[in-house]
């Protein structure tokens, strides 16, 4: 039986929190959000119905604090938690902790988050049905002259890859047999210290593959959606940084096959809630094989709104209620439509080993073209640490076809500055002006093999006067005509700088 959500707490910061009570505020449901000291004049924190301090300490005693987390919801009176994701949004304990507390979880199953959470686990359920599998080695030896022998056995380059966690943490590529156990040694070591458990499994590693993902979303009545495909394969060591809707040049039959299965595996786990499903193609072989399931909304669920036309926040709650999905929607009514681009601007410095950088925000630009979005947790004043992950902010773009969206996207990216922290927004309108971008010439060596032309350019000492002359007069042609009234006819000269802001 249906039960109506009144108020959901978030457990979530920045960005994601946001994003939730957005979606909150359009069903008319109650936000509470948490927040640590440092936190406390976040976004959403100013922008949620009620807000508590989980006070101040590390991550473990604040965000990942899951009897403080609890001991708020109820004294908040909310009736259902969100993850968000990261944090605790795929942490099973948590899943059970907040049902045996009589709260709704906003997300799947604890047995579908500790089946699909374990990398060695999940391949294994996909392998009982026929599920098209990375060769490799995914049992329980751990005895490194077997795994060595396996190796061989798969072929090099193998990938060895932890079986907990993510994020790339414990993931080394061997290129050779001699090179094996110094790498295998190096990613247990890894794993042990990011997850406790030292736990690996061997897959045949693809140089030049695409990374592609599908979005789920299942209810509690068996009832299984796909909302399409995203392109995910621009990455930094394992990272995404640009991705898109619909992938590009994909093969139709190649897409179905992977939707098809992707809706095999949610009905084999009895899947409920949002989750995607990661997969790699290989543009040799043109085939694709199951690489893992994330069970939480992705960083990248923009994207594929703005495709789609749903709000999978609204979904995912919907889920939670106990809504037949069956009864609202069918699957020939989830359609694609135009193409949407997401970029992540991160608080790092991309001509400098890509090191993570802090400030005070001085400025946020805001873009002013139709069918752009920029999902932001931070407000004018905020100071960006090393405690957190550096994303700054995710900027969305949708058109009709994918050069819109690409367009829209360098232009926007001129408009959104983030002053007074170093950020990567050049180096993304670098990835963006690349002709083999444009051209669709994607896998997830792309940073790589273009190392060289998405390097800073240097300018001139002759063009650098020049830019600080034209921003002094800028700003003196600002200041003058607001005296007399007149200061929206001059253009914002940061937005002015465009690009060269970040040089």
């Amino acid at each position: 039986m249906a039960k109506k959500i009144k108020k959901i707490l978030i457990a979530n910061r920045a960005e994601i929190a946001v994003r939730v009570i957005k979606t909150c505020r359009e069903l008319g449901i109650k936000s509470v959000t948490i927040y640590s000291e440092e936190d406390a004049n976040l976004l959403h924190v100013l922008e949620s119905d009620e807000s508590y301090c989980l006070g101040t300490g590390t991550l473990k005693e604040t965000y990942l604090n899951q009897a403080k987390i609890i001991e708020i919801a109820k004294l908040a009176g909310a009736d259902a938690i969100h993850p968000g994701y990261g944090f605790l949004s795929e942490n099973a304990s948590f899943c059970s902790l907040v049902e045996t507390s009589g709260l709704i979880f906003i997300g799947p199953t604890i047995s579908a988050i500790k089946l699909m959470g374990d990398k060695k686990s999940s391949k294994e359920c996909v392998a009982e049905i026929n599920g098209p599998l990375i060769p490799g080695y995914h049992g329980g030896n751990a005895d490194v002259a077997f795994l060595k022998k396996e190796a061989v056995k798969i072929g090099f380059p193998v990938l060895i890859k932890a079986s907990a966690g993510g994020g790339g943490k414990g993931m080394r590529i061997v290129h050779n047999e001699a090179e094996f156990e110094a790498e295998l040694n190096g990613a247990k070591r890894e794993a042990k210290n990011a997850f406790g458990d030292d736990t690996v499994l061997l897959e045949k590693y693809f140089t030049n593959p695409r990374h592609i993902e599908v979005q789920v979303m299942s209810d509690q009545f068996d009832n299984h959606f796909h909302f399409f495909e995203r392109e995910c394969s621009i990455q930094r060591r394992h990272q995404k940084i640009v991705e898109e809707a619909p992938a590009f040049n994909l093969p139709i039959e190649i897409k179905n096959r992977m939707f098809a299965e992707a809706l095999k595996i949610c009905k084999k786990i009895k899947y409920r809630g949002a989750g995607t499903l990661e997969f790699i193609y290989d543009n040799e072989l043109n085939d694709f094989y199951f690489l893992e399931m994330n069970t939480r909304l992705q960083v990248e669920h923009p994207i594929t709104e703005l495709t789609t036309g749903f709000d999978l926040v609204k979904l995912q709650i919907m889920v939670a209620e106990g809504v037949d999905l069956s009864k609202v929607l069918n699957q020939k009514d989830i359609t694609q439509k135009g193409h949407a681009i997401e970029v992540r601007l991160y608080a790092e410095d991309p001509d400098n080993e890509f090191l993570p950088t802090i400030g005070e925000i001085a400025h946020i630009g805001t873009p002013s073209l139709n069918n752009v979005r920029l999902d932001c947790g931070f407000v004018v004043g905020n100071v960006i640490g090393l405690n957190y992950d550096p994303m700054l902010a995710k900027l969305i773009t949708y058109g009709t076809t994918r050069f819109d969206a690409i367009n829209k996207m360098k232009f926007s990216l001129n408009e959104v500055i983030f002053a007074g922290v170093k950020n990567n927004r050049d180096y993304l309108q670098r990835i963006l002006s690349l002709d083999e971008y444009v051209q669709g010439k994607i896998t997830t060596q792309f940073v790589n093999k273009y190392k060289e032309k998405l390097a800073k350019k240097k300018i001139s000492e002759e063009d650098m006067a020049n830019l600080i002359g034209g921003f002094l007069y800028l700003g003196m042609q600002k200041n003058q005509s607001e005296k007399i009234g007149v200061g929206k006819s001059i253009k914002d000269p940061w937005v002015s700088l465009g690009n060269f802001r970040n040089n």
